[in-house]
Protein backbone atom coordinates (compact mmCIF):
# COMPACT_ATOMS: atom_id res chain seq x y z
CA UNK A 1 0.00 0.00 0.00
CA UNK A 2 1.45 2.99 -1.34
CA UNK A 3 1.62 6.47 0.73
CA UNK A 4 -1.11 7.93 -1.22
CA UNK A 5 -3.46 5.04 -0.58
CA UNK A 6 -2.71 5.51 3.30
CA UNK A 7 -4.18 9.25 2.78
CA UNK A 8 -7.71 8.01 0.72
CA UNK A 9 -8.04 5.67 2.96
CA UNK A 10 -7.58 7.84 6.00
CA UNK A 11 -10.12 10.25 4.41
CA UNK A 12 -12.61 7.84 4.02
CA UNK A 13 -12.58 6.31 7.85
CA UNK A 14 -11.89 9.85 9.18
CA UNK A 15 -15.36 10.17 11.12
CA UNK A 16 -16.09 6.36 11.50
CA UNK A 17 -14.45 3.51 13.12
CA UNK A 18 -13.09 0.77 10.68
CA UNK A 19 -12.59 -2.77 10.40
CA UNK A 20 -9.59 -4.64 11.93
CA UNK A 21 -6.57 -5.18 9.58
CA UNK A 22 -5.79 -9.14 9.92
CA UNK A 23 -2.00 -9.83 9.83
CA UNK A 24 1.31 -10.00 11.78
CA UNK A 25 3.49 -7.00 12.74
CA UNK A 26 6.55 -8.28 10.32
CA UNK A 27 4.43 -8.12 7.59
CA UNK A 28 5.34 -4.36 8.07
CA UNK A 29 8.75 -5.04 6.93
CA UNK A 30 7.81 -6.56 3.68
CA UNK A 31 6.80 -3.10 2.28
CA UNK A 32 8.82 -2.82 -1.29
CA UNK A 33 11.25 -1.12 -0.03
CA UNK A 34 14.02 -4.36 0.54
CA UNK A 35 17.33 -2.37 -0.15
CA UNK A 36 15.92 0.72 1.70
CA UNK A 37 17.44 1.98 5.47
CA UNK A 38 15.54 0.94 8.36
CA UNK A 39 16.97 1.35 11.23
CA UNK A 40 19.99 2.90 12.15
CA UNK A 41 21.59 2.39 15.79
CA UNK A 42 24.85 4.75 16.27
CA UNK A 43 27.47 3.75 13.14
CA UNK A 44 25.54 0.66 12.17
CA UNK A 45 22.68 1.13 9.64
CA UNK A 46 20.65 -2.10 8.14
CA UNK A 47 18.13 -2.35 5.18
CA UNK A 48 14.87 -4.02 5.28
CA UNK A 49 16.11 -7.20 3.59
CA UNK A 50 18.69 -7.42 6.78
CA UNK A 51 16.02 -6.93 9.02
CA UNK A 52 13.44 -9.21 8.13
CA UNK A 53 16.59 -11.81 7.87
CA UNK A 54 17.42 -11.10 11.26
CA UNK A 55 13.79 -11.58 12.69
CA UNK A 56 13.41 -14.89 11.09
CA UNK A 57 16.55 -15.85 12.12
CA UNK A 58 15.66 -14.91 15.79
CA UNK A 59 12.36 -16.02 15.48
CA UNK A 60 13.35 -19.81 14.40
CA UNK A 61 15.71 -19.66 17.43
CA UNK A 62 13.01 -18.76 19.64
CA UNK A 63 11.15 -21.62 18.69
CA UNK A 64 14.09 -23.96 18.65
CA UNK A 65 13.93 -22.98 22.76
CA UNK A 66 10.69 -24.28 22.81
CA UNK A 67 8.37 -20.93 23.01
CA UNK A 68 4.98 -21.92 21.57
CA UNK A 69 2.05 -19.56 20.42
CA UNK A 70 0.69 -17.27 22.83
CA UNK A 71 3.53 -17.84 25.05
CA UNK A 72 5.06 -14.16 26.52
CA UNK A 73 8.50 -13.04 26.18
CA UNK A 74 9.83 -10.53 27.95
CA UNK A 75 12.25 -7.82 26.13
CA UNK A 76 13.90 -6.11 29.03
CA UNK A 77 16.61 -3.70 26.65
CA UNK A 78 17.86 -0.87 25.46
CA UNK A 79 17.32 0.64 21.77
CA UNK A 80 19.50 -1.31 19.42
CA UNK A 81 18.97 -2.87 16.36
CA UNK A 82 19.02 -6.29 17.73
CA UNK A 83 16.29 -4.85 19.82
CA UNK A 84 14.15 -4.14 16.92
CA UNK A 85 14.79 -7.87 15.60
CA UNK A 86 13.50 -9.48 18.57
CA UNK A 87 10.41 -7.00 19.25
CA UNK A 88 9.21 -8.53 15.79
CA UNK A 89 10.78 -11.54 15.89
CA UNK A 90 8.43 -12.80 19.05
CA UNK A 91 5.55 -12.12 16.22
CA UNK A 92 7.17 -14.36 13.46
CA UNK A 93 7.24 -16.72 16.10
CA UNK A 94 3.64 -16.79 16.93
CA UNK A 95 4.66 -15.84 20.99
CA UNK A 96 3.05 -12.46 22.72
CA UNK A 97 5.57 -9.25 23.06
CA UNK A 98 5.66 -7.91 26.45
CA UNK A 99 8.23 -4.59 26.28
CA UNK A 100 9.60 -3.94 29.58
CA UNK A 101 11.18 -0.28 29.66
CA UNK A 102 14.81 -0.78 30.08
CA UNK A 103 14.95 2.20 33.07
CA UNK A 104 12.68 -0.42 35.29
CA UNK A 105 14.07 -1.29 38.21
CA UNK A 106 14.68 -5.15 38.43
CA UNK A 107 11.46 -4.97 41.24
CA UNK A 108 9.57 -4.22 38.34
CA UNK A 109 10.61 -6.44 35.75
CA UNK A 110 9.91 -9.26 38.10
CA UNK A 111 6.53 -7.64 38.78
CA UNK A 112 5.80 -8.15 34.96
CA UNK A 113 7.49 -11.51 34.34
CA UNK A 114 5.34 -13.05 37.29
CA UNK A 115 1.89 -11.36 36.23
CA UNK A 116 2.12 -12.29 32.54
CA UNK A 117 3.46 -15.90 33.19
CA UNK A 118 6.49 -14.80 30.63
CA UNK A 119 8.64 -17.99 28.94
CA UNK A 120 11.26 -15.99 28.04
CA UNK A 121 13.51 -13.12 29.14
CA UNK A 122 15.72 -11.32 26.35
CA UNK A 123 17.96 -8.61 28.02
CA UNK A 124 21.59 -7.62 28.49
CA UNK A 125 24.52 -8.42 30.36
CA UNK A 126 24.13 -6.16 32.98
CA UNK A 127 20.65 -6.08 33.35
CA UNK A 128 20.32 -9.68 33.74
CA UNK A 129 23.35 -9.19 36.86
CA UNK A 130 21.31 -6.89 38.27
CA UNK A 131 17.86 -9.46 38.22
CA UNK A 132 20.28 -12.04 39.97
CA UNK A 133 21.66 -9.77 42.65
CA UNK A 134 18.21 -9.06 43.60
CA UNK A 135 17.27 -12.82 44.57
CA UNK A 136 14.32 -12.63 42.28
CA UNK A 137 13.51 -16.22 41.33
CA UNK A 138 11.06 -15.36 37.98
CA UNK A 139 10.01 -19.04 38.22
CA UNK A 140 7.88 -18.59 35.18
CA UNK A 141 11.35 -18.06 32.82
CA UNK A 142 12.17 -21.27 31.04
CA UNK A 143 14.75 -19.26 28.98
CA UNK A 144 17.09 -16.08 29.26
CA UNK A 145 18.48 -15.03 25.99
CA UNK A 146 20.97 -12.39 26.73
CA UNK A 147 21.94 -8.95 24.07
CA UNK A 148 25.70 -7.53 24.22
CA UNK A 149 28.42 -9.84 25.24
CA UNK A 150 28.47 -13.03 27.02
CA UNK A 151 26.65 -13.67 30.35
CA UNK A 152 28.16 -13.62 33.85
CA UNK A 153 24.50 -15.17 35.54
CA UNK A 154 24.87 -18.73 37.30
CA UNK A 155 21.71 -19.50 35.67
CA UNK A 156 21.85 -22.46 33.68
CA UNK A 157 19.05 -21.57 31.39
CA UNK A 158 20.77 -18.70 29.03
CA UNK A 159 21.94 -18.41 25.53
CA UNK A 160 23.37 -15.33 23.87
CA UNK A 161 22.09 -13.85 20.79
CA UNK A 162 24.55 -15.26 18.44
CA UNK A 163 23.51 -18.71 19.64
CA UNK A 164 20.04 -17.88 18.99
CA UNK A 165 19.81 -16.47 16.01
CA UNK A 166 22.51 -19.37 14.86
CA UNK A 167 21.92 -21.12 11.23
CA UNK A 168 19.19 -23.84 11.24
CA UNK A 169 15.92 -25.32 10.43
CA UNK A 170 13.63 -22.94 9.17
CA UNK A 171 10.95 -21.80 11.85
CA UNK A 172 7.35 -23.42 11.59
CA UNK A 173 4.98 -21.09 10.01
CA UNK A 174 2.43 -19.36 12.52
CA UNK A 175 -0.95 -20.26 12.44
CA UNK A 176 -3.18 -17.98 10.09
CA UNK A 177 -3.39 -14.28 10.60
CA UNK A 178 -6.41 -13.42 12.70
CA UNK A 179 -6.92 -9.89 13.46
CA UNK A 180 -7.99 -10.70 16.81
CA UNK A 181 -4.68 -12.45 18.07
CA UNK A 182 -2.68 -11.33 21.23
CA UNK A 183 0.24 -9.44 19.72
CA UNK A 184 1.98 -7.38 23.25
CA UNK A 185 1.26 -6.57 26.30
CA UNK A 186 1.90 -3.08 27.48
CA UNK A 187 2.12 -2.24 30.86
CA UNK A 188 0.96 0.98 32.32
CA UNK A 189 0.95 2.41 35.65
CA UNK A 190 -2.33 2.13 37.15
CA UNK A 191 -4.18 4.88 39.85
CA UNK A 192 -4.50 2.21 42.38
CA UNK A 193 -2.48 -1.55 42.49
CA UNK A 194 0.67 -2.29 40.45
CA UNK A 195 0.89 -1.77 36.48
CA UNK A 196 -1.47 -2.90 33.85
CA UNK A 197 -0.75 -4.90 31.49
CA UNK A 198 -2.55 -3.74 28.45
CA UNK A 199 -3.58 -6.79 25.76
CA UNK A 200 -3.39 -5.34 22.33
CA UNK A 201 -3.93 -7.17 18.96
CA UNK A 202 -2.24 -7.21 15.83
CA UNK A 203 -4.98 -6.30 14.62
CA UNK A 204 -5.22 -2.82 16.96
CA UNK A 205 -1.39 -2.29 16.25
CA UNK A 206 -1.47 -3.25 12.00
CA UNK A 207 -4.90 -0.72 12.11
CA UNK A 208 -3.04 1.77 14.24
CA UNK A 209 -0.23 2.27 12.30
CA UNK A 210 -1.98 2.85 9.13
CA UNK A 211 -4.19 5.46 10.87
CA UNK A 212 -1.46 7.59 12.46
CA UNK A 213 1.15 6.98 8.92
CA UNK A 214 -1.70 8.50 6.93
CA UNK A 215 -2.83 11.33 8.73
CA UNK A 216 1.12 12.26 9.54
CA UNK A 217 1.69 11.74 6.17
CA UNK A 218 4.39 9.22 6.31
CA UNK A 219 6.53 8.43 3.18
CA UNK A 220 9.53 6.39 2.26
CA UNK A 221 11.49 9.48 2.44
CA UNK A 222 11.22 9.92 5.99
CA UNK A 223 13.51 9.84 8.88
CA UNK A 224 12.04 9.44 12.22
CA UNK A 225 14.12 9.98 15.16
CA UNK A 226 12.65 7.52 17.77
CA UNK A 227 13.25 9.03 21.41
CA UNK A 228 10.55 7.77 22.94
CA UNK A 229 10.82 4.21 25.04
CA UNK A 230 10.03 1.30 22.64
CA UNK A 231 7.88 -0.37 25.68
CA UNK A 232 5.92 3.06 25.53
CA UNK A 233 2.79 2.30 23.30
CA UNK A 234 3.43 5.86 21.63
CA UNK A 235 6.87 4.73 21.13
CA UNK A 236 6.53 1.44 19.67
CA UNK A 237 4.48 2.91 16.70
CA UNK A 238 7.10 5.23 15.92
CA UNK A 239 8.38 1.91 14.76
CA UNK A 240 5.47 0.32 12.92
CA UNK A 241 4.37 3.82 11.14
CA UNK A 242 7.34 4.24 9.75
CA UNK A 243 7.74 0.70 8.64
CA UNK A 244 4.60 0.24 7.30
CA UNK A 245 5.68 2.81 4.51
CA UNK A 246 9.70 1.96 3.82
CA UNK A 247 10.80 5.25 5.80
CA UNK A 248 14.16 5.01 8.31
CA UNK A 249 14.22 5.11 11.55
CA UNK A 250 17.46 6.33 13.79
CA UNK A 251 17.50 4.81 17.64
CA UNK A 252 18.76 7.27 20.33
CA UNK A 253 18.78 6.15 24.23
CA UNK A 254 18.12 9.61 25.45
CA UNK A 255 20.66 10.87 27.49
CA UNK A 256 20.81 14.94 26.69
CA UNK A 257 18.87 17.20 24.89
CA UNK A 258 21.60 18.41 22.96
CA UNK A 259 22.17 14.62 21.36
CA UNK A 260 18.74 15.08 20.15
CA UNK A 261 19.64 18.00 18.71
CA UNK A 262 23.03 16.67 17.13
CA UNK A 263 21.14 13.36 15.86
CA UNK A 264 18.65 15.59 14.32
CA UNK A 265 21.04 17.39 12.34
CA UNK A 266 23.34 14.40 11.64
CA UNK A 267 20.44 11.76 9.63
CA UNK A 268 18.58 15.09 8.51
CA UNK A 269 15.77 13.91 10.61
CA UNK A 270 11.97 14.72 8.89
CA UNK A 271 9.93 13.29 12.02
CA UNK A 272 10.28 13.98 15.47
CA UNK A 273 7.65 12.51 18.68
CA UNK A 274 8.18 13.33 22.19
CA UNK A 275 5.91 13.89 25.58
CA UNK A 276 5.69 17.41 26.92
CA UNK A 277 8.57 17.56 29.48
CA UNK A 278 11.03 16.80 26.88
CA UNK A 279 9.60 19.44 24.47
CA UNK A 280 10.10 21.79 27.04
CA UNK A 281 14.45 20.90 27.26
CA UNK A 282 14.62 20.65 24.21
CA UNK A 283 13.12 24.30 23.56
CA UNK A 284 15.67 25.69 25.19
CA UNK A 285 18.26 24.40 23.51
CA UNK A 286 20.31 26.01 20.62
CA UNK A 287 19.48 24.84 17.01
CA UNK A 288 21.36 25.27 14.44
CA UNK A 289 19.29 25.88 10.70
CA UNK A 290 21.35 22.25 9.83
CA UNK A 291 19.24 20.34 12.63
CA UNK A 292 15.63 21.86 11.58
CA UNK A 293 16.03 22.60 8.25
CA UNK A 294 14.52 18.91 7.05
CA UNK A 295 12.00 18.81 10.16
CA UNK A 296 8.68 18.07 8.27
CA UNK A 297 6.76 18.02 11.82
CA UNK A 298 6.66 17.81 15.25
CA UNK A 299 4.68 15.70 17.17
CA UNK A 300 3.48 15.58 20.71
CA UNK A 301 1.93 12.68 23.15
CA UNK A 302 0.98 11.48 26.93
CA UNK A 303 0.08 15.26 28.13
CA UNK A 304 -0.93 18.75 26.93
CA UNK A 305 1.63 20.77 25.40
CA UNK A 306 1.82 24.34 27.12
CA UNK A 307 0.97 27.44 24.93
CA UNK A 308 4.58 28.62 25.69
CA UNK A 309 5.91 25.57 24.56
CA UNK A 310 4.42 25.49 21.88
CA UNK A 311 5.05 29.35 20.89
CA UNK A 312 8.84 28.27 21.57
CA UNK A 313 8.79 25.40 18.98
CA UNK A 314 6.78 26.78 16.66
CA UNK A 315 9.43 29.58 16.29
CA UNK A 316 12.60 26.94 16.77
CA UNK A 317 10.54 25.08 13.54
CA UNK A 318 8.86 27.40 11.48
CA UNK A 319 8.79 24.85 8.60
CA UNK A 320 7.37 22.12 10.61
CA UNK A 321 4.01 21.12 10.77
CA UNK A 322 2.84 20.75 14.64
CA UNK A 323 0.67 17.87 15.53
CA UNK A 324 -0.57 17.83 19.23
CA UNK A 325 -1.85 14.31 19.77
CA UNK A 326 -4.27 12.65 22.79
CA UNK A 327 -4.33 8.59 23.26
CA UNK A 328 -4.61 6.16 25.51
CA UNK A 329 -2.37 2.78 25.95
CA UNK A 330 -6.07 1.09 26.11
CA UNK A 331 -6.75 2.67 22.64
CA UNK A 332 -3.58 3.58 21.16
CA UNK A 333 -4.56 7.04 20.19
CA UNK A 334 -7.38 9.07 19.65
CA UNK A 335 -7.30 12.32 18.46
CA UNK A 336 -5.07 14.75 17.10
CA UNK A 337 -5.50 18.42 16.20
CA UNK A 338 -5.22 19.39 12.19
CA UNK A 339 -1.67 21.49 12.29
CA UNK A 340 -3.71 23.69 10.07
CA UNK A 341 -6.13 24.57 13.52
CA UNK A 342 -3.21 25.03 15.81
CA UNK A 343 -3.83 28.86 15.26
CA UNK A 344 -7.10 28.96 15.97
CA UNK A 345 -7.59 26.56 18.98
CA UNK A 346 -3.93 25.53 20.25
CA UNK A 347 -5.92 24.27 23.30
CA UNK A 348 -7.59 21.54 21.60
CA UNK A 349 -6.63 18.22 21.71
CA UNK A 350 -8.25 17.67 17.96
CA UNK A 351 -11.08 15.17 16.62
CA UNK A 352 -10.94 11.27 16.41
CA UNK A 353 -7.78 9.88 14.34
CA UNK A 354 -8.96 8.02 11.20
CA UNK A 355 -10.67 4.65 11.77
CA UNK A 356 -11.30 5.47 15.78
CA UNK A 357 -15.15 6.71 17.10
CA UNK A 358 -14.52 9.47 20.00
CA UNK A 359 -17.44 10.18 22.22
CA UNK A 360 -18.54 12.24 24.78
CA UNK A 361 -20.74 11.21 27.35
CA UNK A 362 -22.91 12.14 30.49
CA UNK A 363 -22.48 9.05 33.96
CA UNK A 364 -25.74 7.59 32.50
CA UNK A 365 -24.42 7.16 28.94
CA UNK A 366 -26.18 9.75 27.09
CA UNK A 367 -24.27 11.63 24.87
CA UNK A 368 -23.49 15.91 25.87
CA UNK A 369 -24.06 18.87 23.81
CA UNK A 370 -21.84 21.10 22.44
CA UNK A 371 -19.62 22.81 25.84
CA UNK A 372 -20.61 20.02 27.96
CA UNK A 373 -17.94 18.50 30.05
CA UNK A 374 -18.04 14.49 29.77
CA UNK A 375 -16.02 11.36 30.26
CA UNK A 376 -14.38 10.49 26.82
CA UNK A 377 -15.22 6.73 25.06
CA UNK A 378 -13.57 5.52 22.67
CA UNK A 379 -14.81 2.90 20.11
CA UNK A 380 -13.48 1.57 17.06
CA UNK A 381 -10.57 -1.59 16.04
CA UNK A 382 -8.35 0.31 18.21
CA UNK A 383 -9.51 -0.86 21.49
CA UNK A 384 -7.38 -3.32 23.33
CA UNK A 385 -8.85 -6.61 24.40
CA UNK A 386 -8.53 -5.59 28.32
CA UNK A 387 -6.07 -6.08 30.80
CA UNK A 388 -4.02 -9.00 31.52
CA UNK A 389 -5.12 -11.24 34.32
CA UNK A 390 -7.37 -8.85 35.77
CA UNK A 391 -11.05 -9.05 34.75
CA UNK A 392 -12.45 -6.36 37.30
CA UNK A 393 -10.49 -3.38 36.23
CA UNK A 394 -11.23 -4.64 32.93
CA UNK A 395 -15.18 -4.59 33.46
CA UNK A 396 -14.75 -1.04 34.57
CA UNK A 397 -12.72 0.14 31.57
CA UNK A 398 -13.95 -1.92 29.00
CA UNK A 399 -17.59 -1.77 28.49
CA UNK A 400 -20.20 -2.26 25.66
CA UNK A 401 -21.47 1.73 24.11
CA UNK A 402 -24.43 1.46 23.87
CA UNK A 403 -25.40 -1.04 26.29
CA UNK A 404 -25.30 -4.03 24.35
CA UNK A 405 -23.68 -2.29 21.87
CA UNK A 406 -19.74 -2.20 20.10
CA UNK A 407 -16.63 -2.62 23.48
CA UNK A 408 -15.60 0.35 23.95
CA UNK A 409 -12.84 1.97 26.39
CA UNK A 410 -13.98 4.30 29.10
CA UNK A 411 -10.89 7.21 29.32
CA UNK A 412 -12.16 8.65 32.84
CA UNK A 413 -11.00 11.56 31.34
CA UNK A 414 -13.04 14.69 31.50
CA UNK A 415 -13.58 16.28 27.93
CA UNK A 416 -15.98 18.71 25.72
CA UNK A 417 -16.73 18.98 22.28
CA UNK A 418 -17.15 22.28 20.63
CA UNK A 419 -20.08 23.25 17.91
CA UNK A 420 -17.55 22.46 14.98
CA UNK A 421 -16.99 18.58 16.70
CA UNK A 422 -13.67 19.88 18.08
CA UNK A 423 -12.55 18.08 21.80
CA UNK A 424 -10.57 20.16 24.50
CA UNK A 425 -9.50 17.79 27.94
CA UNK A 426 -10.45 19.50 30.96
CA UNK A 427 -8.82 16.77 33.20
CA UNK A 428 -8.57 13.20 34.19
CA UNK A 429 -10.73 11.50 36.94
CA UNK A 430 -8.39 10.75 39.24
CA UNK A 431 -6.21 13.64 38.69
CA UNK A 432 -8.93 16.36 39.41
CA UNK A 433 -9.14 18.06 42.61
CA UNK A 434 -12.25 18.97 44.77
CA UNK A 435 -11.41 22.13 46.77
CA UNK A 436 -14.21 24.44 48.23
CA UNK A 437 -16.90 22.37 46.05
CA UNK A 438 -15.00 23.17 43.55
CA UNK A 439 -13.70 20.75 40.83
CA UNK A 440 -10.23 21.54 39.70
CA UNK A 441 -8.39 20.55 36.67
CA UNK A 442 -4.61 20.66 37.64
CA UNK A 443 -4.07 21.55 33.85
CA UNK A 444 -5.57 25.50 34.43
CA UNK A 445 -3.26 26.09 37.24
CA UNK A 446 -0.05 24.90 35.83
CA UNK A 447 -1.40 26.48 32.36
CA UNK A 448 -0.87 29.69 34.27
CA UNK A 449 2.39 29.11 36.00
CA UNK A 450 3.96 28.15 32.42
CA UNK A 451 2.31 31.51 31.15
CA UNK A 452 4.28 33.52 33.98
CA UNK A 453 7.64 32.64 32.07
CA UNK A 454 9.01 31.81 35.61
CA UNK A 455 8.65 28.39 35.07
CA UNK A 456 10.37 25.22 32.83
CA UNK A 457 8.15 22.45 34.54
CA UNK A 458 5.03 22.68 36.92
CA UNK A 459 2.75 20.23 38.60
CA UNK A 460 -0.51 20.33 40.30
CA UNK A 461 -2.37 18.17 42.82
CA UNK A 462 -4.60 17.78 45.50
CA UNK A 463 -3.52 17.14 48.89
CA UNK A 464 -6.17 16.23 51.86
CA UNK A 465 -7.65 18.84 53.81
CA UNK A 466 -10.43 18.70 56.47
CA UNK A 467 -11.88 21.97 55.69
CA UNK A 468 -11.39 22.15 51.94
CA UNK A 469 -11.71 18.61 50.98
CA UNK A 470 -8.54 19.13 49.47
CA UNK A 471 -6.12 21.81 48.99
CA UNK A 472 -3.69 22.85 46.34
CA UNK A 473 0.07 22.41 46.03
CA UNK A 474 1.74 23.26 43.26
CA UNK A 475 5.53 21.60 42.45
CA UNK A 476 7.53 23.71 40.00
CA UNK A 477 11.24 23.69 38.80
CA UNK A 478 12.90 26.87 37.41
CA UNK A 479 13.83 27.67 33.64
CA UNK A 480 17.26 26.76 32.22
CA UNK A 481 18.72 25.55 35.80
CA UNK A 482 17.95 28.13 37.39
CA UNK A 483 15.45 28.19 40.73
CA UNK A 484 12.73 29.33 40.63
CA UNK A 485 10.94 32.75 42.11
CA UNK A 486 8.17 31.09 44.13
CA UNK A 487 7.54 34.39 46.17
CA UNK A 488 7.56 35.99 42.37
CA UNK A 489 5.19 33.41 40.86
CA UNK A 490 3.22 33.47 43.94
CA UNK A 491 2.14 36.94 43.36
CA UNK A 492 1.37 36.27 39.73
CA UNK A 493 -0.83 33.00 40.13
CA UNK A 494 -2.58 35.54 42.99
CA UNK A 495 -3.59 38.22 40.52
CA UNK A 496 -4.22 35.61 37.69
CA UNK A 497 -6.36 32.94 39.34
CA UNK A 498 -9.91 32.93 41.58
CA UNK A 499 -8.92 32.75 44.54
CA UNK A 500 -9.98 29.03 44.72
CA UNK A 501 -7.79 28.06 42.15
CA UNK A 502 -4.46 29.76 44.33
CA UNK A 503 -1.99 27.10 45.35
CA UNK A 504 -2.02 26.75 48.87
CA UNK A 505 1.41 25.89 48.78
CA UNK A 506 4.57 25.77 45.86
CA UNK A 507 7.15 23.90 46.33
CA UNK A 508 10.41 24.64 44.59
CA UNK A 509 12.54 21.16 43.15
CA UNK A 510 15.63 21.04 41.01
CA UNK A 511 13.93 19.09 38.58
CA UNK A 512 10.32 16.93 38.85
CA UNK A 513 9.92 12.85 38.96
CA UNK A 514 8.94 11.22 36.06
CA UNK A 515 7.42 7.98 35.26
CA UNK A 516 9.83 5.66 33.16
CA UNK A 517 7.91 7.01 30.11
CA UNK A 518 8.99 10.71 30.78
CA UNK A 519 5.68 11.80 31.99
CA UNK A 520 5.61 13.68 35.17
CA UNK A 521 4.67 11.70 37.75
CA UNK A 522 2.04 13.04 40.32
CA UNK A 523 2.17 9.82 42.49
CA UNK A 524 5.74 10.51 43.73
CA UNK A 525 5.22 14.34 43.80
CA UNK A 526 2.45 13.60 46.46
CA UNK A 527 4.58 11.41 48.33
CA UNK A 528 7.47 13.83 48.16
CA UNK A 529 5.38 16.45 49.32
CA UNK A 530 3.28 14.30 52.32
CA UNK A 531 7.39 13.53 53.37
CA UNK A 532 7.51 17.00 53.67
CA UNK A 533 9.93 18.48 51.20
Amino acid sequence: MSSADVLLAAEAQMHSAGPLLAGRLPELLDNGHPDRAVVTFRDRTVTYRELSGMVSAAAAGLCRLGVRPGERVAVYLDKRIETVAVLFAVSAAGAVLVPVNPVARPRQLAYVVEDCSAAVLVTTPERLAAVDATGAALLSLRHVVVVGGPSRSTRQDVTTWDELCRPGPPRPEPPGPAADEIAAIFYTSGSTGGPKGVVVTHGNLLTGAWSVAGYLEHTAEDVVLAVLPLSFDAGFSQLTTAFAVGAHVVLVNYLLPREVVRLCERHAVTALTCVPPLWWQLAEQAWPPAATCHLRYFASTGGRMPAPVLDRLRAVFPAAAPYLMYGLTEAFRSTYLDPAQVDRRPESIGRAIPGAEVLVVRPDGSPCAPGEPGELVHRGPLVALGYWNDPERTRQRFRPYPPGGELAVWSGDTVYRDAEGYLYFVGRADDMIKTSGYRVSPSEIEDAAYASGLVGEAVAFGVPDDVLGQHIVLAVAGLGGQPCDTDRLAATLRRDLPAYQVPRRLVGLAGLPRSANGKFDRAALSLQVAGGV
